[in-house]
């Protein structure tokens, strides 16, 4: 019988295997689905040919993760950074633009220029501090607290009603609403704002890499190393009940609560119980994926060269978008997220083909189709868009559930990103990884960090697994 057990093969659940099985322990990983990956998967969904990805397709953590970094993925896989992390376009043809020079970002942004520079440089400087403040429990004493409170002072600042009491011109708050966005709350929030300075701190640090030939490639570069190192992946084999599982002295579950609640059983004590069935899970997305016949045609062309363009308009628009999903409403203009991976890596689509990656957010468990809206916005911001879709392909946020278990409703960060949400994940705990159950620990995106494809909720558990059942080091991760 293995060690170690691993349930799922999202980036979390297959970090927690390359770590058991790097420690000298037999590893074996259960994943429902008929191939790995979780987050990371890339399919040809529309045309032979051209690869989407199917969740997600940028990935700011890739070069920052503390587990990615010592796993040297840079060294294991084709990253490729463009010079423009992220952008925001407005009306009349301009934009705001995030490049990996913290200096020429400012230089574009006009009067809030300097402001912008004042607000993000303590974070770019010091970003590996930032990221030990974010991407561990928040219940510790953090590593450097001058960092850590200068972090909390901005996420107060731009999360509460003061957002705008620096700034006098409209691109550096719609470059900072564009970033916080991607927490699915409402706008302004400190969970949005400290998600969003911490993302754009990586902007401006190492960058947001995309990988050449998809997401996928991460999957498969952790699958590997497990196997390297002895352990056993078995796709298409669903795990229900934690009795399906072979006898381990450990086992790492790479599921939201409910899931746990749903494979544990009445063996889960019931305060614990109660708690799991209580977590919230937050708003949901609708994905639309586009074959191009060319590339988007900005009005702003200086956003072709930007890995990631938030569309939407200014931060009022953004802000109202958003408090439009968190109502529980479809936003007639949505807050859209965009990347065009087949810009910087050719392997994505044949000849001038172009494939296009855009998600927007709705109400939890939608069924609605936001292709039209999609499209309206990138029209608006990009004139002559609907002429170049070749073919188009959507997934509602219900469809997001069926696909993986872990979006309940369509959310894919797996917990409501609110101030409450950051501390119980899933429950308050110094250790929210372990669970009652012994030798069972969660290592999904509903343990801290929480959402992004880090790592580090497997990196994580496994270290707690290590100590508690093995006791065992963490063991070296880099190559050779």
């Amino acid at each position: 019988m293995p060690d170690v057990a691993v349930v799922g093969s999202g980036p979390n659940g297959l970090a927690a295997a390359a770590v058991m099985a790097r420690a000298g322990l037999s590893v074996e990983v259960f994943e429902a689905a008929q191939s790995i990956g979780g987050g990371t998967r890339t399919s040809e969904l529309m045309q032979p040919g051209h690869f989407h990805d199917v969740c997600s397709a940028v990935h700011p953590m890739a070069l920052a993760s503390p587990f990615f970094r010592a796993f040297e993925l840079p060294r294991r896989i084709d990253l490729i950074t463009p010079e423009v992390s992220f952008g925001s376009p407005l009306d009349g043809g301009r934009a705001a633009l995030a490049y990996t020079s913290l200096d020429r970002t400012a230089a574009g942004l006009g009067r809030d220029g300097p402001a912008y520079r004042r607000l993000m440089e303590p974070l770019v400087r010091n970003i590996d501090d930032v990221m030990d403040f974010t991407q561990n429990q928040l219940l510790r004493i953090p590593r450097n607290p001058l960092v850590a409170l200068a972090y909390g002072l901005r996420t107060l600042e731009q999360g509460t009603s003061m957002w705008n009491v620096r700034f006098r011109e409209q691109y550096a708050p719609a470059l900072l609403s564009g970033v916080a966005a991607h927490a699915v709350s409402h706008l302004p929030s400190l969970a949005a704002s400290g998600a969003g300075l911490m993302l754009g701190a990586l902007g401006h640090a190492a960058g947001w890499p995309i990988p050449r030939r998809g997401s996928a490639t991460i999957a498969a570069a952790l699958a590997d190393d497990i196997r390297a190192h002895g352990g056993t992946i078995h796709t298409g084999t669903p795990i229900d009940r934690l009795e399906q599982l072979p006898a381990t002295r450990a086992t790492l579950l790479d599921v939201a609560p409910r899931g746990l609640v749903d494979m544990a059983g009445d063996s889960l004590p019931g305060h614990y119980r109660r708690a799991l069935e209580a977590f919230r899970y937050g708003n949901g997305s609708c994905k639309v994926d586009f074959i191009l016949s060319g590339p988007v045609p900005w009005q702003a062309p200086e956003l072709a060269d930007a890995g990631t363009v938030h569309v939407g308009g200014t931060r009022a628009e953004l802000a109202r978008s958003e408090n439009e999903v968190s109502a529980g409403r479809h936003p007639e203009q949505p807050y859209v997220l965009v990347a065009q991976p087949s810009r910087f890596d050719p392997s994505r689509a044949p000849g001038a083909r172009h494939t296009l990656w855009t998600y927007c957010h709705v109400p939890a468990g939608s069924t609605k189709d936001m292709t039209k809206e999609i499209t309206a916005q990138l029209e608006r911001f990009a004139p002559g868009f609907s002429d170049l879709v070749v073919e188009s392909h959507a997934i509602t946020a219900a469809q997001l559930s069926q696909y993986n278990r872990n979006y309940i409703g369509g959310d894919f960060s797996a917990g409501i990103m609110d101030v409450r949400g950051l501390v119980q994940k899933p429950v308050a705990s110094p250790v929210p990884w372990r669970t009652p159950l012994l030798g069972v620990y969660l290592c999904s995106s509903s343990t801290p960090p929480g959402p992004g494809v880090t790592g580090m909720p497997g990196l994580h558990a496994a270290t707690y697994a290590l100590k508690d059942i093995f006791k065992l080091p963490v063991p070296g991760l880099g190559i050779g």
